[in-house]
């Protein structure tokens, strides 16, 4: 689901070029004298968590962005780039050094060590811990000694420390894209004041997260209200250019864009489906739009019997008009999609899914009732991410095409959706969208479809899946790699486990009191660059 990864918002398209650029002036929104002096607010949805191994849905990803510095960040080209690493090399794509910048340190004033990152990965890998983001270590030699309910071991056997600034990383198999994975949230430091004993987490320490970016905590995490931030002075790296950040929490995207438009607001990361044929004239060149990596799709409870018959997802799936919803909901500013990855990243193909990707509403209805299709079918979605437009709109075709009955359930926040399909209750089809953790194939693969994946929410299981993902990421070659990950998205094809639905892009807007907003492929807005207006 940076961010990455899960996505709250009903997110709009991806130029499949990625060669769109931001409308207006670029996100200038005019040419104000910049206050460093002032703080922004941006809104978000209410996160689920905020420990880094933790949190692996957009809201807390953007709010862990302020208050932490990754390994490595991306070009322009997708390449990872060193960032809080001095540098990551291997000879043999299996075992990695990692050498930390000077410098850093926590905002409680401890430095940043190589035990900031193994004792952080080791509480995240171990599975009594619980962590969301458990599975991407999963490539770190020992990670399986670390699950199960009674694990044989409590530390990753590939972590050795090799001075204070440097540590090394066993994977189990090679694996030639683990410095661009080490992008992502799981991979962040934690400081010692975060563990009350070794491999256990201080209560209250996610209320207040210490970290070591450009921002540090103001106060606590204000549940269902807003988190603060204010800029980190002793931040080695390019300063931020505004005082701090109010992380501002919306239940219903409609309220922030009036916020927006009346300059209560500083910036909304998604125009409302509603409010998207009037943004433009709305705010001018303060409504934004660039390249996004996310993929929104409907997910079946494949471990329930109504939907375990992969003809009943394949009819479903077919008797949806991608097309027609992408031009009366979303006004043509999405793509449909009929893939399983996104045209972020290399390997991507078009149309994967196949026939079942096709609008055909005769054979579709055949099909499902040749199949024992259920009579009722639920969408359940979360009613704090702008998604009940186009949810309606499925419905009713679904409603016509099948001759089902189909209602649509809004969970009041996304982190109620989650926690309930996480658990396996009843919830029927569920929307889900997903924003690349690292460019990599493999990450639209593996987190959400592997046996053992970290967002694989919807029980589905494959060995040859799972066989062909691991040869992919032990491929000496990233050429090599993709053709295994494209022969493991073929299988998801004739499985269907999900129903690929659109590829976005990033529609957003601000208010006249900002300048210079950006919001990159992960769902986040730019926090170094933001700059306040006098």
């Amino acid at each position: 689901m940076r961010v990455r990864r899960l996505a709250a918002w009903t997110a709009l398209p991806l130029a499949v070029t990625l060669g769109l650029a931001a409308c207006g002036s670029g996100g200038d929104g005019g040419s104000g004298e910049s206050d460093p002096n002032a703080a922004v607010r941006i809104e978000i949805a209410e996160p689920q968590h905020l420990v880094p191994t933790n949190t692996n849905e957009t809201s807390g990803s953007q709010v862990l962005a302020a208050l932490f510095s990754p390994l490595v960040d991306y070009d322009e080209a997708h390449k990872p780039y060193e960032v809080a690493a001095e540098s990551i090399t291997s000879e043999d794509n299996t075992t990695w050094t990692i050498k930390l910048k000077d410098g850093y340190t926590f905002h409680n004033g401890e430095d940043v060590t190589a035990d900031s990152y193994i004792d952080a990965w080791n509480y995240g890998a171990y599975a009594p811990n619980g962590q969301n983001s458990s599975y991407f270590f999963e490539k770190i030699a020992g990670y399986d000694d670390l699950q199960g309910e009674s694990p044989k071991a409590e530390t990753l056997s590939g972590l050795k420390k090799v001075d204070d600034q440097t540590f090394a990383v066993t994977l189990s198999q090679p694996y030639s894209e683990f410095k661009a994975m080490l992008g992502y949230t799981a991979f962040y430091p934690l400081p010692e004041a975060a563990f009350s004993a070794p491999g256990e987490l201080a209560e209250g320490f996610e209320q207040a997260p210490i970290g070591q970016g450009p921002f540090k905590m103001k106060g606590t995490w204000q549940h269902d209200a807003k988190v603060e931030v204010e800029r980190y002075d002793a931040f080695p790296g390019e300063r931020p250019k505004v005082a701090g950040v109010e992380f501002r929490i919306y239940q219903q995207l409609t309220a922030a864009y009036a916020d927006v438009l009346s300059d209560n607001l500083d910036v909304i990361k998604t125009i409302p489906t509603e409010n998207l044929s009037t943004a433009e004239t709305d705010l001018g060149d303060r409504f934004l739009q660039s390249p996004a990596s996310s993929l929104h799709f409907l997910a079946f409870p494949t471990f329930q019997e109504e939907f375990s018959n992969p003809d009943v997802r394949k009819a479903i799936s077919m008797a949806i008009d991608r097309d027609e919803i992408t031009t009366s909901i979303f006004k043509d500013s999405q793509q449909p999609a009929r893939s399983f990855v996104s045209p972020a990243v290399a390997g991507y193909r078009e149309n994967t899914v196949g026939a079942p990707g096709e609008f055909d509403p005769a054979k579709a209805k055949a099909l499902y009732q040749a199949a024992g299709g259920p009579s009722k079918i639920t969408l359940s979605y979360n009613g704090d991410g702008g998604h009940k437009d186009w949810i309606d709109a499925t419905c009713n075709q679904l409603k016509a095409n099948l001759g089902v009955d189909c209602v649509g359930n809004a969970e009041p926040k996304f982190a109620d959706l989650l926690t309930k399909v996480k658990a396996k209750q009843p919830v029927g089809l569920f929307r889900m969208g997903w924003i690349m953790d690292y460019p990599s194939m493999e990450n639209y693969l593996g987190p959400l479809y592997s046996t053992n994946g970290s967002s694989n929410y919807y029980g589905y299981s494959n060995p040859d899946f799972d066989r062909l993902l691991a040869e992919g990421a032990s491929a000496p070659s990233e050429e090599e790699a993709i053709k295994k990950y494209q022969e493991a998205e073929d299988l998801l094809a004739e499985d269907l486990p999900v129903v690929p639905l659109r590829f976005g892009q990033n529609n957003f807007g601000h208010s006249t009191k900002v300048q210079n907003v950006e919001m990159d492929l992960f769902d986040r807005i730019d926090l170094i660059k933001i700059e306040a207006v006098k």
